[in-house]
């Protein structure tokens, strides 16, 4: 008797399955019946935006990955870290965004309802942060390849006028600036992942175009802008030190730390100043414009916490040191890995 091969099934409606990458039927299902939809994007899916920047503008071009374990977090998820990821990146150039482009690696097994979330999310982001996806990818992964999803952000933004930050810039005596609290997204990831439960502690997921802005609208000299992300504050000083060939000097007791970040850092032995943010920026300006800075940042919601937190010293290069509640000085370890990594 001779068997007939079965017919294929179609995919699920509740889990991306193989199908859903194959390019098919499938892919064209989960891409205009749920990828597109949530983003606001309508008509056929093109490989590639054409974009209309303003005459004579300066681009700033980033490309950001998120690989992040949970992929839901108290503060966020990982559709939303992937928007401020690129955004923030632009703007720590002094760019502000004008396109993004959004690539998805889905596991086999991934809930719909969980990717539904995610790019909920994704379009909330991009909407708070006033700039559009307009392309993307989609890529499916067998089981057990993706922790679930994985996502690129590409973006691209215009550099405000007159604005050129760097390392290049930065002087002996210029001051830095924390625009908020730090370390709190790496403590929220640390407490969801491990099931600590450490309460009131959420991440600071948000954009900083916005903070950009009420720096350049009060007029401030900046002469270089980081986000502190994955090596936290101490990583990002160390590597501004090394480029500029110049020692920064920081005042551990003028740093804003939520209380509840500071009491599981000391639980678990880790220096805050080394946990990820990822919602802060760090300015460097010159010192007859700090004050003015840090009370314009004040006005914004999310600079409520701004503060002055050290100073550029001529030597010893590379160096950062802290000097501690007890007037001490101590050199903080530029660590040679990652405190908590799958963070971002």
């Amino acid at each position: 008797m001779t068997e007939r091969c079965p017919l294929p099934s179609p995919p699920s409606s509740d889990v991306i399955q193989l199908a859903h990458g194959g390019g098919g039927r499938a892919t064209w299902r989960l891409l205009h019946d749920h990828v597109l939809p949530a983003l606001g994007l309508a008509g056929p899916a093109l490989d590639a935006a054409a974009l209309a920047p303003p005459p004579g503008a300066r681009l700033a071009f980033t490309t950001d990955a998120s690989v992040v374990r949970p992929l839901e977090f108290p503060g966020g998820n990982i559709g939303r870290l992937a928007v401020f990821g690129a955004v923030n990146d632009l703007a720590a150039a002094g760019a502000r965004p004008l396109a993004l482009s959004l690539s998805l690696i889905l596991e086999e097994g991934l809930a719909m309802a969980v990717l539904h979330r995610v790019l909920a999310s994704i379009a909330d982001a991009a909407a708070l942060a006033g700039v559009r996806v307009v392309t993307g990818d989609t890529k499916v992964v067998e089981r057990g390849k993706a922790d679930g999803l994985y996502t690129a952000v590409s973006g691209i933004g215009v550099v405000a006028p007159g604005v050129d930050v760097g390392p290049h810039r930065i002087r002996a005596g210029d001051v830095v600036v924390t625009t908020g609290d730090v370390g709190r997204h790496g403590v929220a990831i640390l407490s969801v992942r491990e099931g600590l439960g450490f309460e009131g502690v959420t991440s600071d997921c948000a954009p900083v175009t916005g903070l950009l802005d009420a720096l350049l609208a009060a007029d401030i000299e900046l002469h270089c802008l980081r986000d502190p992300t994955r090596g936290g504050v101490s990583a990002v000083l160390h590597e501004l030190a090394i480029d500029a060939g110049v020692a920064i000097a920081v005042h551990e007791p003028a740093i804003p730390i939520d209380p509840a970040v500071a009491a599981a850092c000391e639980l678990l032995g880790l220096d805050p100043l080394a946990m990820a943010c990822e919602g802060r920026l760090l300015a460097i300006v010159p010192p007859a414009h700090a004050d003015r800075a840090i009370a314009a940042l004040r006005v914004h919601p999310d600079g409520a916490r701004a503060a002055a937190i050290g100073v550029v010293e001529s030597a010893p290069a590379g160096r950062v040191v802290a000097t501690t509640v007890l007037g001490t000085r101590r050199v903080l370890d530029f660590s040679a890995s990652e405190q908590l990594p799958r963070i971002c």
